[in-house]
């Protein structure tokens, strides 16, 4: 293994990369005064002087990112005038409008940097040669980084795309890939599609997954049902991922499976409660972050929505940075449902281990009084008597609620999940006021 990819500060002392990102944070910060027409404003509003911010502890005087400052002062945040910026992404506007994010020749290589570096942390090489399940257009960073990462490693690359499974067999007989990069569910697709053609999938050149986009562990760190499934049908080594546009940097899984591991040469991680102060390791969070070394859109402080465990304890691989649990729920997400708070993953750990439950998308709602309802649509090939009080109890026996439960056609499941130009399955609608 090159140490180009396995870089020495992530194997230092937590004091040690305390330090090494003070320093680049000051750089940072220096680099928003100057360029930044939001954050030089923001400064300038809270009376902020950049030069006193010295450690991670002075961090706290600098006010929190939203989302919605993003969509209110979108282009307020480009630091580069436009004869810069090389590529125009988008963010899949899962919890809101999309966002536009831009990105110059050092932020692609910046971008191709970390994929490979995560590539590396997940047990992979220039020898590799990765099928790419995921799209690479429709503005979408995710295809693009993978793409960079790859060829930075030296490894192949096969660019499918999504769907398909035709496609992708024939592609997995013909070029012989040895990994996948691809939504889990997908990978059940694949298996399924092999199995009722004949292909020998098991003995076939794909040796692991790199998974995008779907929890593969749950909070304990074991494999959720959905991983388990996978796991059951094909012996895969699987390694979980998450990354997001506007943090540009991936938190990727070693061969441990004890979380994504923290890369501080390009980001700093935060965890706070609702007030915005920091959590203690063994409590859930919200997910802060602050880019280092973006030059087109660095973000400050950035609340991601989501909501992590994270690990200081150093990992068997040898890293010793954050590790970063599996994301339990978005912020806005969060449902409380007849006296008990519930994050979207875990009804869908739940649907996934009901084997008659072939498709499904899980509605939030306001009832009549104001409180908050879970509706589960759900298409089953084999609808047999009895199914949707067999789910409700499956239900009961694992959050002691149950949420209400529709049967639909596949076709009409499918509709509602890729709703418009969706990049992005959408599992979770949420149709609550206010």
């Amino acid at each position: 293994m090159s140490d180009t990819f396995f870089p020495e500060i992530e194997k230092r002392s937590l004091e040690e990369i305390k330090v090494f990102q003070e320093n680049l944070m000051r750089k940072q910060l220096q680099y928003l005064s100057f360029h930044s027409p939001f954050y030089r404003r923001m400064f300038e509003k809270e009376k902020i002087d950049t030069s006193k911010i010295k450690t991670l502890e002075d961090f706290n005087n600098i006010p929190l990112t939203s989302k919605d400052d993003l969509n209110s002062y979108n282009e307020d945040f480009f630091c580069v005038p436009k004869n810069q910026i090389i590529d125009y992404i988008t963010t899949s506007g899962t919890l809101g409008d999309p966002v536009t994010f831009v990105m110059t020749e050092n932020d692609l290589d910046r971008l191709a940097y970390n994929e490979a570096i995560s590539f590396v942390c997940s047990g992979c090489s220039g020898d590799d040669i990765f099928q790419i399940t995921t799209t690479i257009d429709k503005r979408f960073m995710a295809g693009l980084a993978y793409f960079m990462g790859a060829r930075k490693l030296g490894a192949g690359i096969i660019r499918v795309g999504a769907g398909i499974p035709e496609l992708q067999w024939d592609t997995i007989m013909r070029i012989k890939p040895t990994a996948l990069i691809a939504v889990p569910s997908f990978i059940l697709k694949l298996a399924d599609y092999a199995e009722k053609n004949g292909i020998d999938y098991q003995n076939s050149s794909i040796q692991k997954a790199i998974c995008i986009g779907e929890p593969l562990r749950k909070h304990d760190l074991g494999l959720s049902t959905l991983a388990e499934k996978i796991r059951e049908k094909w012996d895969l080594k699987l390694y979980s991922t998450y990354a997001s546009t506007e943090m540009s940097t991936a938190f990727a899984e070693c061969d441990a499976g004890q979380g994504g591991h923290h890369h501080p040469e390009l980001i700093i991680v935060e965890f706070v409660d609702d007030e915005g102060n920091p959590v203690r390791e063994g409590e859930a969070g919200e997910v802060v972050i602050t880019t280092l070394g973006v030059q087109g859109m660095p973000l400050l402080r950035f609340k991601t929505g989501d909501i992590c465990y994270h690990y200081t304890d150093p990992c068997s691989c040898g890293r010793t940075t954050i590790r970063l649990g599996p994301v339990l729920g978005r912020k806005k997400q969060m449902i409380k449902f007849k006296g008990t708070t519930v994050y979207p993953p875990a009804l869908y750990d739940i649907l996934d281990d009901i084997g008659e439950i072939n498709n499904y998308i899980v509605e939030a709602y306001t009832n009549d009084i104001g409180t908050d309802e879970i509706l589960i649509k759900a298409f089953c090939a084999n609808q047999t008597d009895g199914l949707e009080k067999r789910i409700k109890d499956h239900f009961r026996a694992k959050l002691r609620v149950s949420p209400s439960v529709e049967f639909y056609p596949n076709e009409e499941i499918e509709k509602l999940k890729f709703k418009g130009s969706s990049r992005k399955p959408m599992i979770f609608h949420d149709k609550r006021k206010g």
